[in-house]
């Protein structure tokens, strides 16, 4: 869990429609379903015939427009697990199909909106639907097998025969000068180039750059690892972070063994 910066670059935070919370991803690390809190249920417009106008004879009924609302977390239900069987579908990764909209989908919906370049406000409204129709998928450089670090889109790729397999929103290092756990002055920053896995905790592993969650480290101190808090900007002290449930599917998978490739970009 990779302390804060003190302070984070919100620019690219434009709400697409009011934005809600940004939710901590499942805590439990051996736990890949995310149950969340109890939420507020987003009901479908009551549909009952006793409430619908009725047409005067001989006349034509009027088509009833359509309005369909944003999907935010908390919500839950039909539309919920569609949404995530669509994002699945795309590589974007969100544990189990729950029909809940939590942390997980929040981060899948981050990472979908960073690749189609819209409003990172977790919401799905009508910008992130056309995107899902579209099938937005971010394209990867590395060619072969590895893990690629978009520092400008803030997106995690796991790339298999030079394709994208798995997405995953990520938060880089912020830019801004932080005091390490050792007490010396630093600045949040992400070092790009191409690296291999040379070491790796499997465990909290207490570091210069914070605490972190199994982290797979590639260069010096720097790690992709598992955090409580994966914001849709860039705001670690230089890794690369992951929700704890994703940390833990890839080392469940052997995704990043030591030696595989890491390309920082």
């Amino acid at each position: 869990m990779e302390l804060q910066a003190r302070h984070t670059d919100r620019r690219h935070v434009l709400a697409e429609h009011e934005p809600g919370p940004v939710a901590e991803p499942d805590p439990h690390p051996h736990d890949h379903t995310h149950t969340g809190l109890e939420p507020d249920v987003q009901r479908e417009p009551d549909t009952d015939d006793d409430r619908r106008p009725h047409p005067s004879a001989g006349a034509s009924p009027a088509p009833s427009p359509t309005r369909t609302a944003p999907l935010r977390y908390g919500d839950e239900g039909p539309r919920v697990r569609t949404l995530q069987r669509r994002l699945r579908r795309l590589g974007y990764w969100l544990g189990a199909v729950d029909g809940h909209f939590g942390g997980l989908t929040q981060q899948a919906v981050f990472a979908l909106q960073k690749a189609a370049g819209i409003a990172r406000d977790g919401v799905v409204g009508p910008d992130t639907r056309r995107a899902l129709d579209r099938g937005v998928r971010p394209q990867a450089t590395l060619t072969g097998d590895g893990v690629e670090i978009d520092l400008e889109r803030q997106l995690l790729l796991v790339v298999r025969d030079g394709s994208t397999t798995l997405a995953f929103n990520t938060s880089t290092g912020s830019g801004e000068p932080y005091t390490s756990t050792s007490g010396r002055p630093a600045i949040a920053h992400t070092p790009t180039g191409s690296y291999t896995v040379f070491r790796e905790v499997d465990g909290q592993d207490d570091s210069e750059l914070g605490q972190l969650w199994r982290p797979k480290y590639f260069n010096g101190g720097y790690a992709v690892h598992g955090s409580p808090s994966i914001p849709p900007y860039p705001a670690s002290h230089g890794c690369a972070r992951l929700s704890t449930s994703a940390m833990d599917m890839i080392w469940t998978t052997g995704l990043m063994p030591i030696g595989s490739r890491v390309l920082v970009r």
